[in-house]
């Protein structure tokens, strides 16, 4: 099990190395690419720079809180 957990592990952090270079990239050195460079086809629009991490923090704090609720009534029933 733990070559398993290990493999799991590092599948996780190199996809998340990979998530954070690509949003680097694409915030903080692709505005100063001239327009025209080729390298712009392979990121989106800069509006979703922002939209995309704002919604899905919204959408984790609402799965959070669904979460939160059924817990809280599910003890609820359990001490009646």
């Amino acid at each position: 099990m733990e070559l398993a957990d290990r493999a799991v592990g590092f599948v996780l952090s190199i996809t998340s190395l990979s998530i954070f270079t690509y949003y680097t990239f694409w915030v903080i050195i692709l505005p100063f690419v001239d327009d025209d460079h080729f390298v712009h086809k392979y990121f989106l629009p800069q509006e979703y720079a922002i939209l995309l991490p704002v919604s899905a923090g919204v959408a984790l704090v609402c799965f959070f809180s669904i979460f939160v609720g059924l817990v809280m009534l599910k003890s609820k029933r359990k001490k009646a």
